[in-house]
């Protein structure tokens, strides 16, 4: 990082999105229903953590309240008519390539590390039942697949319980699931969704032992920027840089923002966009899109960072800072994942029982399994390796905007910093994992 800044006032901000933007043109994606039918979606969804206060980081979890179901349900992998709505782990495994990684027990003696704040004080039951739902091998603290720690590593205290998270710790471990299963997993627990704390349970997945860590959390880095300090720069960088242990973060659900999200923002950190996933006649039997606005102000997350120098291993035109998004995954909550929590969360309408969640908390843990599953990662220290091979990764290409109308945020559909174009874009970077060859490096 250089010691000349790159603290650009609102207002020329704005004027990149406005102007430097709307030089870069192409032909406006038509649009089409998130769920890939076609036909408009008869629900908007839930975003589950609220705005936070400065200083404060939310869940980037988005649910569908019409898919969700109280109670237990008897689901078995065989019964595709009794499964849950929502993409299971052979879906996640057919869309990304994954299938003979899964076969050959990629993963296995190998650790995902997810970073939440607060308690989800059944997610080792609903994690077990979502596992036995699609015939996954067991994770239990028993037979060491699963650990639960607090902030500083311990098994006890731990944070006080919250629904709107335990939501968001569902999708996250019923994600790495989906796409692993032989990947042992480390959920840390903050004590709140402060900065310091969610810093220091990075630093914890770490020290002991994750292969990556998962962080589906964002802030507009602005209310993070330390000013007390000489470089104006956001506060805690350095625990998320851990070179060796890919760290993972969410690009945020509210599309493009000219106020970056942190900690996504760090040139350190793999940021993740996000995706529509559908099924298809193609080659691939499936297809990607920007994850785009539709009922609600929700897309996936894109910027240009105000603080953050461009590192050298990126290369687009019209941010002169750090472009968030590098990677992406399903993300669109109309065509999310389904995931099991049992924590009632009556606040956003949530019975507790089967939802289908999506989000970019979704294509977060996604991308961080697919990482812990290419193995060893001793000279990855940032993105950059995925530039380096960029053509073992899904081009994905046309979907809505994702600039939100009304937000202030703007910037034209014709950018690649709002819309999906072939090549790199802000809203799903390089594109989608095609197999684990370009996260090998």
């Amino acid at each position: 990082m250089t010691n000349k800044r790159l603290i650009r006032p609102v207002a020329a901000v704005v004027a990149v999105a406005g102007t430097v933007l709307g030089l870069l043109t192409a032909t406006s994606p038509a649009s089409s229903g998130a769920d890939g039918t076609g036909a408009a979606p008869a629900t908007a969804p839930v975003t589950v953590c609220s705005a936070p206060p400065p200083g404060q980081l939310a869940c980037q979890a988005q649910v569908m309240p019409d898919k969700s179901t109280a109670g237990l349900r008897t689901h078995t992998a065989k019964d595709s008519v009794a499964l849950p709505d929502g993409y299971g782990p052979a879906d996640i495994q057919s869309a990304y390539s994954l299938a003979s990684a899964v076969e050959a027990h990629a993963g296995k003696g190998r650790t995902i590390g997810i970073v939440d704040a607060n308690d989800a004080p059944t997610i080792e039951a609903d994690l077990a039942l979502y596992r036995s739902t699609y015939g996954l091998p067991a994770c239990t603290t028993a037979n060491g697949c699963f650990r639960k720690v607090n902030q500083r590593g311990d098994a006890a205290p731990l944070p006080a319980a919250d629904p709107s998270w335990a939501v968001e710790i569902s999708l996250d471990v019923d994600a790495v699931s989906a796409a692993c299963p032989d990947c042992s997993i480390l959920l840390v627990e903050a004590d709140g969704a402060g900065v310091d704390a969610l810093a220091d349970s990075v630093d914890t997945a770490v020290r002991l032992g994750a292969d990556a860590v998962s962080n589906s959390y964002s802030a507009a880095e602005t209310a993070v920027t330390d000013d007390s300090s000489a470089d104006g720069l956001p506060t805690r960088r350095a625990s998320y840089a851990h070179p060796g242990v890919p760290i993972l973060a969410a690009s945020g659900d509210a599309g493009f923002q000219l106020d970056a999200p942190y900690p996504a923002d760090l040139t350190s950190v793999i940021a993740v966009g996000g995706t529509s996933l559908a099924r298809s006649d193609t080659a691939r039997g499936w297809t990607e899109t920007a994850w785009g606005p539709t009922q609600r102000p929700s897309g996936a997350g894109a910027a240009c960072s105000a603080h953050i120098d461009k590192p050298a291993w990126q290369h687009d035109t019209a941010c002169p800072g750090r472009t968030v998004t590098d990677v992406s995954a399903d993300a669109d909550p109309f065509t999310g994942l389904a995931v099991y929590d049992s924590t009632p969360d009556p606040a956003d309408g949530l019975p507790g029982g089967w939802l289908r969640a999506g989000g970019t908390s979704a294509a977060t843990p996604l991308v961080s399994a697919m990482y812990v599953m290419a193995g060893p990662a001793a000279a990855i220290k940032d993105a950059s390796s995925l530039y380096a091979h960029r053509n073992n990764l899904n081009d994905v290409a046309g979907g809505q905007s994702v600039s939100i109308p009304g937000s202030g945020h703007e910037c034209p559909a014709t950018s690649y910093m709002c819309a999906a174009l072939k090549g790199y874009d802000a809203p799903t970077g390089l594109g989608s994992p095609n197999g684990l060859t370009a996260l090998k490096y």
